[in-house]
């Protein structure tokens, strides 16, 4: 991202203030002081105001913070909420916003303690990650960058599967992979599970080495460049059987209803219910436990949320991961995941890994 492009976003946030009758905003979801800065570092809030922002941080990000930003940086030795504060009290800010979501009660008590009688601190949700919906040019880039790295990583890592391997050390291979690829980290934990913990939607890890005629599902996702991917894929060690190919159509052919009703101006409880009428008809509706996907941009988990009955309506720019599974219990769990971008007339699938049950 350029320069012009953070100070355009603090422009748009800033346009806003005077028909929310707020005189500034405290930003203090990292997330979103990285969409209106370009500030990396772990400790930073933003006070935002009609014709102006500072960008708050200590001592360990002065040089960092100077590089990565184009407004005005100042450097705390204590808690930076009496210094974002003590800056609003300066300019005579009485009416000051603040992100209900991104602060604890504990920080709250602080910035409502240091701002002074008279001022009134309200709650604004979801504002900047409203804003963050809808990805420029260069932000679809960087998504379909990380995801192409996703990708790679994958394949590189489905080649060093040997007999003995451990879920610990498949995930353990595909985040090495990662790193050796250029990524900074994991977008996420990486989910590797095999045989009957393939039902866990969210499983961990374990000890117990990959078996021979098991399911083995591998749900991962790359940071690059700060922003994310993330893919599902379901591996196979032998030959499947009947119930594990009937199972299978029946999430990829949902899949793929998913990716087929995904446009702009449809709504995300629209694809949901393209996915969940595939499986509903498949006798499988209720192993489907969890939404048809979600957004994803600077965090793995951003707005919109493709659920049942959402009724937020899918623009061209958004990133959505598209993702239906059925889970059974002791049996096992299938999901497939793509990473999409909407367009005007359906959508761009990023994730280039083949969809096939992988035999290995």
């Amino acid at each position: 991202m350029t320069p012009e492009s953070f100070s355009q976003r603090r422009v748009r946030v800033s346009a806003e203030l005077a028909s929310r009758k707020l005189d500034c905003l405290v930003v203090t979801g990292l997330p979103n002081v990285r969409y209106l800065s370009g500030y990396t570092g772990s400790n930073g809030i933003m006070l935002l105001w009609r014709s102006g922002a500072i960008l708050f941080t200590d001592p360990r990000y002065e040089i960092q913070a100077a590089q990565e930003t184009d407004c005005r940086v100042v450097v705390a030795t204590g808690p930076l909420l009496p210094e974002v504060a003590k800056a609003a009290r300066k300019r005579r800010f009485r009416r000051i916003g603040f992100e209900r979501g991104r602060i604890s009660y504990d920080s709250y008590e602080t910035l409502r303690g240091a701002a002074g009688a008279g001022v009134k601190l309200l709650p604004t949700a979801g504002w900047i990650e409203q804003l963050r919906m809808v990805k420029s040019a260069a932000e679809v880039e960087a998504i379909r960058a990380s995801v192409l790295l996703n990708s790679d990583a994958f394949e590189r890592a489905v080649k060093k599967i040997a007999k003995g391997m451990t879920e610990t050390d498949l995930a353990a291979e595909i985040e090495y992979q990662m790193r050796l690829l250029g990524a900074q980290k994991p977008a996420f934990d990486t989910i590797v599970a095999s045989g009957a913990r393939t039902a866990l939607c969210h499983a961990q890890p374990g000890s117990d080495p990959i078996r021979n005629d098991q399911l083995l599902l591998v749900d991962m996702g790359a940071s690059l460049g700060g922003y994310a991917s993330d893919m599902t894929r379901m591996l196979f060690p032998g030959r499947p059987g009947k119930k594990v190919k009937e199972l299978y159509r029946a999430v990829l052919d949902a899949q793929l209803a998913g990716i087929s009703a995904v446009r702009a101006g449809v709504t995300a409880g629209d694809v949901d219910s393209a996915t969940r009428q595939v499986l509903e008809s498949a006798g499988v509706g209720e192993a489907f436990v969890h939404s048809t996907g979600h957004g994803l941009g600077l965090e793995i988990h951003e707005a919109p949320r493709l659920g049942k009955k959402d009724a937020t309506e899918l623009a061209a720019g958004m990133a959505i991961t598209i993702e239906p599974g059925v889970y059974i219990e002791g049996f096992g769990g299938i999901r497939i995941e793509d990473t999409v971008v909407v367009t005007d007339n359906g959508c761009d699938i990023l994730t280039t890994t083949p969809k096939e049950l992988r035999l290995i």
